[in-house]
C-alpha cells in the first residue's frame, strides 16, 4: 500500500481547526529542530506539549513522559523520532485517539501508516509542520 498525505488544502484546513499539538522529542536544545519549529508554532498560538520522558519542561511549559499522560484531546501529534519508531508512536497515538498522526520532515514508516490508515486516522509524513503553516496561512 502506498503513502498517500492530505493535499496542500487539506494540511491548511487541518492547522487552522487545530488548537494542541503534542510534540514527541521535542528537545530542550534550541538548537534542535524540534526546538525551534515547536517554538515557531508556539509564537503562531498554538498550544504546544512536549513529550519527552528526559525533560521537566520546555518552551516554559511541563514535558510528559508519553502521550498517556496528556489530559483533554489532542488535536495534532507532531513526532520528531526516528522513522523505526513511529510504529511504536502510532500505538500510542492510537490509545489516545488525537486527530492527525504528524511525522516529521525526513521521517516516513509503512508500518506506521497501515496501523493508523485502517483505524481510520489522517496521517501526515515526511512534512515540516512550520513549513506548512507558513505556506497554508
Amino acid at each position: 500500500m502506498s503513502m498517500t498525505y492530505p493535499s496542500r488544502d487539506e494540511i491548511g484546513k487541518i492547522l487552522k481547526k487545530s488548537k494542541r499539538i503534542a510534540v514527541v522529542g521535542l528537545s530542550e536544545n534550541p538548537e534542535r529542530t524540534s526546538h525551534m519549529v515547536s517554538k515557531a508554532m508556539q509564537n503562531a498560538g498554538y498550544e504546544i506539549i512536549p513529550v519527552n520522558p528526559g525533560a521537566d519542561e520546555i518552551l516554559g511549559v511541563k514535558a510528559v513522559n508519553s502521550l498517556k499522560e496528556i489530559d483533554g484531546h489532542v488535536d495534532i501529534v507532531n513526532v520528531f523520532r526516528r522513522s523505526e519508531y513511529l510504529p511504536e508512536v502510532a500505538k500510542e497515538f492510537a490509545e489516545i485517539d488525537a486527530d492527525v498522526f504528524w511525522a516529521q520532515l525526513g521521517l516516513e514508516n509503512q508500518e506506521a501508516y497501515d496501523f493508523l490508515k485502517e483505524k481510520g486516522y489522517t496521517v501526515i509524513m515526511d512534512r515540516c509542520i512550520k513549513v506548512e503553516h507558513a505556506l497554508t496561512r
